[in-house]
């Protein structure tokens, strides 16, 4: 199994020598590997078993050494790297041809960022090349927000996962681009689109799901657990199955229901705080998929600020 530790020299190392490492973000933790190296990206599709035309997002440290991975960053999308970065948002920007074909899954962008986490920040530093980190889970399933869901999934495939505890955001970056002048959010995420809005006005929404995405993180099925995960009004849900004679596991946002096991109950937020529930997602619904049930029922968030993006997940989630 993994090695579970802060070394940052040995993670460098790893990296350096062409290894896989886990690594802790704000977002999610993600499988890391040389960016720049045709190899260790290659790794990480063979790895995560993630379909390679799905591209992969590189993260740096500074805006200076972003620039030399791409040809240029729109003024509108500089004004969202200056105030969000470090943070959970993730550019599309026109790349040089330094990045591998694979990395970009062939596109003429690239996904980018810089991750708001200290010991991530702090490997990046003494890094002379960025790295493609997708979530450190098998392509499809749930993003992991613990250095042991980390270590459950891959542990026996990588060498190292970097202990930055639990992730403070818990949904993946938001994934902003431009169009003729017009800026597109290709992935809801954890910045709330209001507060882009309020830096560079309105913008489009453009989060379709494809069989051959324009981003990362946007096929139709993907951060689902192995359990049937039905989505829709809980109490209508329950009614309809609670004849079924199935072991039911129920995720809601702030609602306890007295009718079922409180043992096979997630609740996100006791205060209905979506900050706070976007931040749990992942792991309540990695706990529930781990219980001895048969099927999982999950109800809609408040479709305003970060409950945007929980919906998302929940719906990709359930599509499988």
């Amino acid at each position: 199994m993994a090695e579970i530790g802060k070394d940052i020299i040995h993670a460098k190392s790893l990296l350096e020598a062409g290894k896989l490492v886990g690594i802790p973000t704000e977002t999610v933790y993600g499988l890391a590997g040389n960016a720049l190296n045709p190899d260790a990206v290659a790794s990480i599709f063979e790895t995560k078993k993630r379909p390679s035309f799905d591209p992969l997002i590189i993260h740096s440290d500074s805006m200076e050494k972003i620039k030399r991975w791409v040809l240029e960053i729109p003024e509108k999308l500089k004004i969202l790297a200056d105030e969000f970065w470090p943070g959970p948002l993730t550019l599309l920007l026109p790349r040089e041809s330094i990045v591998p074909d694979l990395v970009t899954s062939g596109l003429d962008r690239v996904a980018v960022r810089i991750p708001s986490h200290p010991l991530t920040l702090e490997l990046l530093k003494s890094l002379e090349f960025p790295l493609a980190a997708p979530s450190a889970n098998p392509f499809g399933y749930i993003s992991p927000t613990r250095p042991e869901h980390v270590q459950k999934q891959l542990g026996d495939q990588i060498p190292y996962i970097l202990d930055g505890g639990a992730c403070r955001v818990g949904l993946e970056s938001t994934i902003v681009g431009i169009e003729d002048d017009q800026i597109f959010i290709y992935r809801l995420g954890g910045l709330d689109v209001r507060d882009i809005e309020a830096l560079v006005g309105s913008v489009q929404i453009k989060t379709h799901s494809s069989s051959n995405p324009a981003a990362p993180g946007l096929l139709e099925s993907h951060y689902a657990p192995s359990k049937p995960f039905i989505l829709g009004d809980l109490d209508q849900l329950i009614q309809d199955h609670k004849h079924d004679k199935k072991r039911i596991g129920i995720l809601s946002l702030q609602r306890i229901f007295s009718n079922m096991p409180i043992e096979s109950q997630m609740m996100l937020s006791e205060k209905g705080d979506l900050k706070e529930a976007a931040q749990n997602l992942f792991a309540a619904m990695r706990a529930l998929d781990e219980l001895d049930l048969d099927l999982i029922l999950a109800e809609r968030m408040p479709d305003q600020g970060l409950g945007k993006a929980i919906n998302d997940r929940l719906n990709r989630a359930a599509a499988k």
